[in-house]
């Protein structure tokens, strides 16, 4: 059964961002642009029968504004995720037999874990209890491999391959699994808090005694290729 983590209290902070003044929008049938003020005050004086329509057109105008610069501004939000090139060092995939040194829990490093299209399958010393915080490990190849007490947090693991690794364990925090293949993957007594699994899949995936949040657990019931027994030891409804 998933233990739940859910917060007391939790403080929500959203970027603001400040918008200019004015911006210039044509409307159509009119042969110069409408001077459009996103402030609670116009300039000058507006005829009442043309009131209506003028707050109707401000108000598209300026949220056509916000939702762009929401946008451009949040990767997140842009669906897209900048990743650095894949590194050229030789030996790129033994840094995962040393992992990360510093930062575990936050994912800061001195220099990037770059694992993406390595192959660790059936590796079953080497990984064990290792730190991978902020790991990139799109593409690589975990396949029957002992990752139990590793830690992962923050580690971008799209697309990846755990057929049958051992998570017991470990702390998988925030971690990107989406697209991954976990067929037959063991978590117990595993960290996924914050943890996603878009399009992840889950046949035969064991989840025993997992620490999970509320909402990440709802998310993650979503996932049609979960067992019945991976539902039932979720707590899925």
């Amino acid at each position: 059964m998933a233990t739940l983590f859910v917060p007391i209290s939790q403080k929500l902070s959203s970027p603001v961002y400040s918008l200019p003044e004015r911006r210039r929008v044509s409307a159509p049938g009119l042969h110069s642009p409408i001077r459009i003020s996103c402030s609670g005050t116009t300039d000058g004086a507006v005829p009442k029968e043309s009131l209506t329509q003028f707050k109707e057109l401000r108000n598209l105008a300026c949220g056509i504004l916000a939702a762009w610069a929401v946008t451009a501004a949040s990767p997140v939000v842009a669906a897209t995720q900048r990743l650095p090139p894949l590194s050229t060092e030789p030996n790129r995939c033994e840094r995962a037999f040393v992992g990360n040194t510093i930062g575990q829990a936050n994912g800061v490093y001195d220099k990037v874990v770059d694992l993406r299209f390595c192959d660790y399958t059936n590796e079953k010393n080497n990984l064990k209890g290792k730190s991978l915080a902020a790991a990139l490990m799109s593409d690589a190849k975990f396949d029957g491999a002992d990752m139990s007490e590793v830690v992962m947090s923050k580690a971008y693991a799209v697309g990846a391959s755990f057929k049958g690794t051992d998570f017991s364990n470990a702390v998988l925090d925030r971690v990107n699994f989406g697209k991954a293949n976990l067929r037959g993957a063991l978590f117990k007594n595993t960290v996924l808090s914050g943890s996603t699994f878009e399009e992840a899949q889950l046949e035969d995936a064991v989840f025993e005694d997992t620490i999970i949040g509320y909402i990440d657990l709802q998310k993650l019931c979503t996932n049609t290729t979960l067992s019945d027994e991976g539902r039932s030891f979720l707590g899925c409804r």
